[in-house]
């Protein structure tokens, strides 16, 4: 497959004439609504081309809430090795905490489609916030730890779950080994019944990096403790943040190239943002808030707002700004081309695959793309 930027004075049916292709297939497959209006600088995925050699195969996981739209869902499986399912929290005494809405249809889905369902599990107190005292709690006060550890692999049997995602944010300085001993605990007694235990990591550059998100991620010693790990390489630009890239692949780049110095590489996933933010300006510190949007939203908005879709060759990542009812807005976002440059660095540093946060959105170019690339275990 082949991509292409729209220029101006393009059409669907003058792009899909140049390339000898049908337009029907190139609005469905870039999820391009009726009357097909294009936005300049838009990336199309365009159907055609040749194989580009041998292909590799990766581990694809996403991560989706229980009320994901059934439809959304059902398209996505197929690409998909393992479904995480977000998520479970636990009480300080290690009772499980299940997700708000039934997950049961989704994990029967997963299986109809060759995916594993995973299950994941937070450090959610019961208003659903992350709480470290809960992190401490857990990993210090082993019959609690056990208590929920036995409830976790019950409720895993009980309903279908073919492992396990530790998510834990926040994590105390003071807990960085007791959080790594945890996760090495769940593995150990999780490998006799045939569960993987994967653990995401905050995006570090460095093993002294400062800052909560940072100081209790030992990534030596989880990368040690688990079968795999998820490098939460997203959010530089953020709902609190200042406009930019959600991933650049700059940023991206360096939390990869010290990851492989801690981790075996292939035990690495690289996490992929499927969302972008719609900002307004100017942005103030404290006040300004992000909107969270999806890529193809991304795109009407430019469209609707007769904007212009910029690139930028440093981040590699797609942006434009627009003006509605008087006020100024920037918009960063996912788009082909920058989830291109993303794929590239699975075979560059030998990682084992990737994760989606989140699978939410739709994004049909995206899973076209990655199935021209690579093979998808399952």
């Amino acid at each position: 497959m082949q991509i292409y930027v729209v220029r101006e004075g393009d059409s669907l049916d003058s792009i899909a004439a140049a390339f000898a292709a049908d337009a029907q297939e190139i609005a469905y497959d870039n999820q391009i609504p009726e009357p097909y209006r294009l936005a300049v600088g838009q990336a199309l995925l365009i159907p055609g081309g040749e194989g580009a050699g041998p292909r590799r195969t990766v581990h694809v996981n996403g991560y989706a809430y229980p009320y994901i739209q059934e439809q959304v869902l059902m398209e996505t499986l197929p690409y998909l090795t393992a479904l995480s399912v977000f998520s479970y929290g636990f009480t300080t005494s290690g009772d499980l905490l299940p997700p708000r809405v039934d997950d049961n249809w989704m994990i029967n889905a997963a299986w109809k489609q060759g995916t594993v369902p995973v299950l994941v599990l937070t450090p959610f107190d019961q208003t659903g916030m992350f709480n470290n005292y809960l992190i401490s709690e857990i990993t210090h006060n082993m019959t609690a730890q056990q208590n929920l550890i036995d409830q976790m692999f019950l409720t895993m049997e009980e309903k279908g779950f073919g492992g396990i995602d530790l998510d834990f944010e926040y994590i105390l300085p003071q807990d960085r080994v007791a959080y790594a001993d945890f996760v090495a605990n769940v593995r150990d007694q999780a490998a006799p019944r045939g569960y993987h235990v994967s653990v995401a990591l905050a995006p570090k550059t460095s093993a002294d990096q400062r800052g909560l998100l940072y100081e209790g991620k030992d990534y030596k010693l989880l990368g040690a403790a688990a079968d795999s790990v998820l490098l939460m390489t997203y959010e530089w630009g953020y709902t609190y943040g200042p406009p930019m890239a959600v991933a650049p692949i700059n940023k991206v780049r360096e939390v990869v190239e010290y990851a492989v110095t801690e981790i075996p590489t292939e035990k690495i996933d690289l996490g992929i943002p499927n969302y972008g933010y719609d900002w307004t300006l100017p942005f103030v510190q404290g006040t300004s808030q992000a909107r969270a949007i999806g890529n193809v939203e991304a795109v009407q908005i430019a469209i609707e707002n007769d904007a212009r879709i910029a690139f930028d060759q440093t981040a590699m990542s797609p942006y434009f700004h627009y003006e509605k009812n008087g006020v100024q807005h920037e918009v960063w976002f996912e788009d082909v081309r920058s989830m291109k440059e993303k794929f590239h660095l699975i075979p560059e540093y030998n990682l084992r695959g990737m994760g989606y946060w989140q699978i939410m959105r739709l994004f049909r170019a995206n899973w076209l793309l990655l199935a021209d690339t690579f093979d998808i275990m399952k």
